[in-house]
């Protein structure tokens, strides 16, 4: 597939004098024409990916918008469900039997999360306090997933995570995406829920998936 100059400055997100500059700089992969200059896109795609550029074609952009729905921290919690009664005496037992209710996983793929989610604990705590816990693994899960997810676990009883402010952790929100960038964008959308102190005296009242959804939209619609 080829492009214009005027299509690649669209799909790069920049003005067409960039592009322009690029060219004159051999700064970009172009070729040549009877004096007009045009890109191959498998090449251009190859190219932004290797400068840390942003590449998509205009009709990816409209397929984009309707996929907005994965930044709505509501929705990314109801793709991975709210679970109560979780078991477990120690961080090692609750992960163990939390992981079990990510589904979209099979039994190898939930034993890998528990092994990078323990190793991430092992670094520092994921208890952010008031009786909060945020699972992660410490990279991105980008081999095994294209959307992120949080399932949410409400624990059998409280366990000692060694939060930041040494409470016992009774809820937690594992958090797994395929890219840091989203995972800061979801993290800092919850600890903004988790700062609401009504919000987190209503997670202790171990809410159903419905109660606690429309609760997390009235408090993103307020961001």
């Amino acid at each position: 597939m080829k492009l214009t100059i005027d299509e690649v400055a669209e799909c790069l997100d920049v003005p067409s004098s960039t592009v322009e500059r690029w060219i004159r700089q051999g700064r970009i992969p172009v070729s040549k024409s009877s004096g007009a200059c045009f890109f191959q896109k498998s090449i251009l795609y190859v190219w932004a990916k290797k400068h840390n550029l942003p590449f998509t074609l205009p009709e990816e952009k409209i397929t984009q918008i309707d996929e907005k729905k994965s930044d709505s921290l509501c929705n990314v919690m109801s793709f991975g469900g709210v679970y109560h009664n979780i078991r477990g005496n120690n961080v090692d037992e609750v992960l163990a039997s939390s992981v079990k209710n990510i589904a979209f996983l099979d039994e190898d793929g939930q034993q890998m999360l528990l092994t990078k989610l323990l190793e991430r604990e092992e670094m520092a705590s994921t208890g952010i306090g008031k009786g909060i816990a945020i699972p992660h693994p410490r990279m991105p899960m980008d081999e095994t997933m294209e959307e992120p997810v949080i399932t949410t676990c409400f624990l059998e009883h409280p366990v000692d995570f060694n939060a930041v402010d040494g409470l016992a952790v009774f809820v937690l929100f594992i958090l797994l995406s395929p890219s840091v960038k989203i995972h800061l964008y979801l993290l800092s959308k919850l600890a903004f829920c988790a700062r609401d102190a009504s919000f987190v005296e209503f997670l202790k009242q171990g809410p159903d998936e419905k109660a606690l959804l429309e609760r997390v939209e009235r408090l993103e619609k307020s961001l």
